[in-house]
């Protein structure tokens, strides 16, 4: 059903006249072109896809736009204010926490939803929280430990 959707996207209202069934993935790479967010099994599986909605993590692949109406949207282009990089964005550039790089804006995402959650985790804690995010390179070691260091700079912060 075409109808009116408005919520804040990465900080700015956003007013769109859509097909409101349609998957927020498509809306944010298709009809916004923020292309950061990744499409990757399309059934929620992978994570690739991870935004946060008002601070939560949540599989765009599978949200629909309709769900989003009046809620906050940050994508990982969002979370970079003024060219000065998320400490986990930088965490995961300093500890190599990618290769591909494919997953990466899900995995930081996700990670950003469970800092939020638990300030300082364990390393059980990131591996449990970060499970459902994959990565077919094998970065995991690294990128626990891109979490553990963006954790002790943000020290309980955003």
């Amino acid at each position: 059903m075409i109808e009116q959707i408005q919520f804040k996207l990465n900080g700015k209202p956003i007013k769109l006249t859509i097909d409101s069934d349609r998957m927020l993935l498509w809306v944010l790479r298709t009809d916004l072109g923020l292309t950061g967010t990744k499409f990757g099994c399309g059934e929620s599986f992978c994570g690739a896809c991870t935004v946060l909605v008002n601070q939560e993590a949540v599989r765009s692949c599978q949200t629909a736009v309709k769900e989003i109406k009046g809620k906050e949207v940050v994508t990982i282009e969002g979370l970079a204010i003024n060219n000065k990089l998320h400490p986990l964005q930088k965490a995961f550039k300093e500890h190599d926490g990618m290769q591909c790089g494919y997953c990466t804006p899900g995995m930081i995402m996700n990670a950003y939803s469970l800092l939020r959650k638990i300030p300082e985790p364990t390393e059980e804690e990131i591996i449990e929280n970060m499970n459902d995010n994959l990565c077919r390179c094998g970065a995991h070691a690294r990128i626990i430990k891109a979490i553990q260091s963006a954790a002790k700079e943000m020290k309980g912060g955003h």
